[in-house]
């Protein structure tokens, strides 16, 4: 019983999946809560248009003199309310997730500042915008919505109540067609098996007519109350910023707890065995000749974690040779054989070139520990304006870029460039990571 019910629906979900989806719209929820969003659009269609037309035209007409101003940033700022309440109507009822607009940015403090900040927003005037074109659109759509509706239910239940007709109207049925001479009326069961049939017609219909008047509704609310494409990209990049920033915080502590756990820690003990060696040298120099040679050895010890620390900043090599040379010299340090390809026209710029060793660099690193594979392939080249980095292991697959990964926070430095990362790694694998960079030739 239990794995009957486990998707939320049971058996009876199953049952409905079944039905045609022209059949079973009428009667979803998703069909109602669109017949809902269109039928509260023409009260607060009115309301909005009524507030917006007032404000601006008080406002307008007051700018020969220094209240206009006010006025005129009060109703835009009134209108980014009503936004705001347009969006979680679309939300709630539509499943539409638009984000906020940018936010005002005042240049100073103050209430002269505020409304420059409001007058300046683009923000404001689109959603201006939309409470003046949403009012004839939504007065539209009600009449559509509702005419079809009321005609289609009302014509297949026909058959449930045209004896309301002869009974108290005084007439044989529901009138057709009528004039001083002659009169149409639907009161035999041919007439009313076919007006029941136009009413099924009308009703399943409806739902994708009123699902149609809905999807200029969607456009609206993105396009006019969402934020603007270049206010979401100065969002995108100050977020990418952060990515950065954060980025290169970490990779600094990270150099110093090398440095201090490691490099640092080892040249300290390296100065001490010295210090004894150097006392030891004339009481003892056979024991002195000892500590120096264990000395020796931290130092060779020392020099290879400073060259491994290196090799973790920017590799001497990517910088000589390119990619092509890096990746195999990583390749050679992984568990599994790895067979590397770099086919690029060009070297790309620096930054990029880094990213792009890094990204292969750690996705390797994940091979070795976590894939269980016997081998593995790199793949790098150039589509356009992007490169291509693909790594592709025949391990036990899982990996997942969620979850606060390793691969969750490549995803974020990939990202940081406008690059993106795609994981396909189904259980039992293969395991495929796809990463894409802007191309920049050096």
């Amino acid at each position: 019983m239990a794995t009957e019910y486990q998707d939320g629906y049971g058996s009876w979900g199953e049952e409905r999946r079944r039905v045609p989806a022209g059949l079973r719209a009428p009667f979803e929820a998703r069909s109602w809560r669109e017949l809902g969003y269109v039928l509260l659009g023409l009260p607060i269609g009115i309301l909005l248009f009524t507030y917006a037309i007032t404000m601006v035209s008080v406002g307008a007409g007051l700018l020969i003199t220094f209240l206009g101003v006010p006025v005129l940033a009060a109703g835009l700022a009134g209108c980014r309310a009503f936004g705001a309440l347009e969006r979680a109507r679309a939300r709630a009822l539509l499943g539409v997730e638009v984000a906020a607009p940018e936010p005002l940015r005042p240049r100073g403090r103050g209430a002269m500042a505020w409304m420059g900040a409001v007058l300046r927003s683009g923000a404001s005037w689109r959603q201006l915008l939309y409470a003046v074109a949403q009012f004839p659109w939504s007065v539209f759509s009600f009449v559509v919505a509702v005419t079809f509706w009321t005609y289609g239910w009302a014509a297949l239940t026909y058959p449930l109540w045209f004896w309301v007709f002869p009974v108290w109207v005084g007439q044989d049925g529901l009138q057709l067609y009528g004039d001083e001479t002659h009169s149409v009326y639907l009161d035999n069961p041919f007439e009313v098996t076919v007006t029941a049939l136009v009413g099924l017609l009308f009703t399943m219909a409806t739902p994708w007519i009123v699902r149609g008047l809905t999807m200029v509704d969607r456009g609206m609310v993105i396009t006019l109350l969402g934020p603007s494409r270049l206010g979401a990209r100065v969002v995108e990049l100050e977020s990418d910023r952060g990515v950065v920033v954060d980025t290169a915080a970490a990779d600094l502590r990270r150099i110093e707890r090398d440095l201090h756990d490691g490099a640092q820690a080892r040249l300290v003990a390296l100065a001490m065995d010295l210090g004894l060696a150097k006392e030891k040298l004339a009481e003892d120099p056979r024991a002195a000749a000892v500590m120096v040679d264990s000395a020796h050895g931290e130092v060779k010890t020392a020099l290879q974690e400073l060259r491994d620390l290196a090799r973790g900043i920017h590799p001497a090599v990517l910088t000589d040779r390119g990619l092509d040379a890096a990746l195999s010299a990583v390749a050679s340090r992984c568990a599994v054989p790895v067979v590397v390809e770099v086919d690029l026209p060009a070297r790309p710029v620096p930054a990029i070139e880094g990213i792009a060793y890094f990204t292969v660099s750690e996705l390797l690193q994940n091979v070795s520990k976590h894939a269980g594979a016997s081998r593995a392939t790199v793949d790098v080249w150039k589509v356009e304006d992007r490169l291509m980095l693909q790594v592709i292991d025949d391990g036990v697959g899982g990996a997942d870029a969620g979850a606060g990964s390793g691969l969750a926070g490549l995803a974020e430095r990939i990202g940081a460039v406008d690059g993106i990362l795609v994981v396909d790694s189904p259980g039992g694998g293969p395991t495929r990571v796809t990463a894409e960079l802007p191309w920049r030739a050096a």
